[in-house]
């Protein structure tokens, strides 16, 4: 029955046994009325209601579990990674009490919270020095969930589209099909077609007919120019050498020429490429070669410079068969090559420019920091010279540069000893090495000396270590007596241990008694339970015979020797009962007079406690009397 009920204290219960002082007069349990402790735990539980834990706002709960499941609240909430397992059970036992509080008192210094508490005071609500740890968890609890807050909407929103769809949604994928094919269709419909295809592309050397070529292919038309053609406008240099190599000829062509010009080159273009059906899955021996030159880059590059000098060299031998157009672009091309170059030097120069630049720059900045240096000199000398015209100066002066010329003399003393202890050095150096040459002749004597030098070392060795082992072995007892000496508790820690002791053996007491009374009032409900059963099922009885009863006079007499029987035995067990009850209350009154004449030996006991307490000190004011007069 009691491992049935056997449980906690219920929120609000007091403790209900009575204590005595030490004058044996009875007081009452310790409680403590502080109004700044109601002031700070007003501000903790509103603290936690503004950090959203409405729990707080529940009357029933006792100040310990409102505080305490706010902090273990707070602590979840922070999503900080703990091997400990907070759990929180309101109206707990006193054990699960200090089990949580030490825990969330070795929590709080891994999540690196400035406030220090002990779980007695988290315990025994201390809410002065409990409120900024709760006020230092709410705020870490909000930042926490302000950091999660985005993340948190984020996972919900994609939850939610995984499992149901908006009406937008439900549009767009009615008419993503429809679009997509479409669009599949117009890119389809509007890609580009390859009309032409080119045989010879290795005979194509710079980029831009390369790009024209395959423009062609495809079916555009645009215009031609020589490459790097527009390099050489707006240069005089470069008109000037152009005007030069034409011998005086600087005439523009007419807008008529360059267009046949550019409808040549298309032409020429053209001519090397066929349509796609008509040579589609022949290889020639023109692809043959594009192939090897779009895999091999240096075969290119050779044959190109190869080109390019067998046509300067033609051109040169036969001058003047070339036209002035194609004159006109070598020399352009020539140019370019030189401008090029030039370019490049000018860059080098430039670049060294910019080296030279910074050198010079940051060589005239230590020049201007050594003149201010300099200048800064001159000033001080100038001040110096002003105060040693000044008469007043003139003795401080004097005895100034008395130590100055001290330094001076003591400097030339400290060299002149140096090299004297360096020739003493060199003297005795030499005369240990003539002391060793002159020693070798009595080694005999030396080497007997040094054995018994080695024998009275070795034994003061041994001395020396048994002595440190002695030493040793000593420092040890000493220190496994002062373990010993800290081990007993201080008359103050005595006292703490008491008060907590009292505390705790007054809280089970309460437990235990009010587990009793549920004991008692459980046995009572059930006695009287099957009382009553008894009662309803004796009166179902009468009931359900009293007609057969009724029937016959005979029956009606044993109905009623019956019914007398019964009454008969009902009597004879309240009987008992009342003997029963007049048993227990005889033996109550008993275990009061022994209550009493306890109460009573307590306070004597407190008054003898206070007795020799106060004899103690007098004692201890004699001793420090009688030492200090001796």
């Amino acid at each position: 029955m009691s491992s049935v009920l056997g449980g906690r204290v219920r929120a609000g219960s007091k403790v209900l046994g009575p204590q005595y002082d030490q004058e044996g007069n009875e007081i009452q349990v310790e409680t403590r009325e502080d109004e700044e402790q109601q002031v700070k735990l007003d501000q903790t539980i509103e603290l936690l209601l503004a950090a959203g834990y409405f729990r707080a706002r529940i009357k029933g709960l006792s100040p310990f579990d409102k505080v305490v499941g706010g902090m273990t609240w707070c602590i979840t909430t922070c999503n900080f990674d703990l091997d400990v397992d907070l759990l929180f059970q309101e109206n707990s036992t006193i054990g699960q009490k200090i089990s949580l509080t030490e825990k969330i008192v070795a929590v709080l210094p891994k999540m690196k919270c400035p406030h220090r508490i002990e779980p007695h005071q988290i315990q025994g609500l201390d809410f002065i020095h409990i409120y900024p740890v709760v006020q230092w968890l709410v705020k870490r609890a909000i930042e926490t969930r302000e950091e999660m807050g985005d993340q948190i909407r984020a996972f919900s929103v994609s939850q939610f589209n995984k499992h149901h769809r908006t009406p937008d949604d439900q549009e767009f994928d009615s008419r993503k099909e429809l679009s997509v094919s479409t669009l599949a269709a117009v890119k389809h419909g509007y890609q580009p077609r390859r009309q032409y295809k080119r045989q010879d592309v290795s005979e194509l050397l710079d980029e831009e007919s390369q790009v024209h070529s395959t423009l062609l292919e495809y079916g555009r038309r645009y215009g031609y120019r020589p490459q790097k053609a527009d390099k050489a406008e707006g240069k005089d240099s470069t008109k000037s050498a152009v005007a030069a190599a034409l011998g005086g000829e600087t005439e523009e062509m007419d807008e008529e020429e360059a267009q046949a010009l550019e409808e040549q080159r298309i032409k020429a273009l053209m001519s090397g490429m066929q349509a796609t059906g008509a040579a589609e899955g022949k290889l020639t021996a023109s692809a043959v070669g594009s192939i090897v030159g779009m895999q091999s880059a240096e075969i290119q590059q050779i044959a190109s410079e190869y080109a390019g000098k067998q046509a300067e060299l033609a051109a040169e031998d036969r001058p003047e068969r070339l036209s002035g157009a194609q004159q006109h672009k070598r020399t352009v091309a020539s140019l370019n090559k030189q401008i090029a170059a030039q370019e490049k030097k000018l860059e080098e120069v430039r670049a060294k420019h910019e080296e030279l630049h910074t050198a010079y720059t940051s060589t005239q900045e230590k020049l201007q920091e050594v003149q201010e240096f300099s200048a800064r000199l001159e000033e001080e000398m100038e001040k110096l010279s002003e105060q040693e015209k000044d008469e007043a100066n003139s003795s401080v002066l004097q005895q100034l540069r008395g130590l100055v010329a001290m330094n001076e003399n003591l400097k030339k003393q400290e060299q002149e000893f140096r090299a004297h202890c360096k020739e003493e050095m060199a003297r005795l150096q030499g005369a240990i090495d003539q002391l060793k040459l002159d020693g070798s002749e009595g080694e005999g004597e030396d080497q007997e000396r040094s054995v018994l030098i080695d024998k009275q070392y070795q034994a003061d060795k041994e001395k020396l270590h048994k002595i440190r082992l002695l030493l040793a072995r000593k420092n040890r007892e000493i220190a496994q007596l002062q373990r010993k000496i800290d081990e007993v508790p201080s008359r103050a820690e005595l006292s703490q241990y008491q008060r907590r002791f009292v505390e705790l053996y007054n809280q089970v007491a309460a437990t235990h008694k009010e587990t009793k009374q549920f004991i008692t009032l459980y046995n009572t409900l059930d006695d009287t339970k099957l009382y009553l059963n008894k009662e309803v099922n004796l009166l179902n009885s009468i009931h359900d015979n009293f007609e057969q009863a009724m029937s016959s006079a005979a029956n009606k007499e044993q109905f009623l020797k019956q019914l007398e029987q019964i009454v008969d035995g009902i009597k004879q067990n309240k009987n008992k009962v009342e003997k029963k009850k007049q048993e227990e209350k005889m033996r109550r009154d008993q275990l009061n007079d022994t209550y009493l004449d306890l109460v009573d030996k307590q306070r004597v006991y407190f008054k003898t406690v206070k007795d020799f307490q106060e004899e103690c000190r007098k004692n201890e004011i004699l001793l420090a009397k009688l030492k200090a007069a001796s």
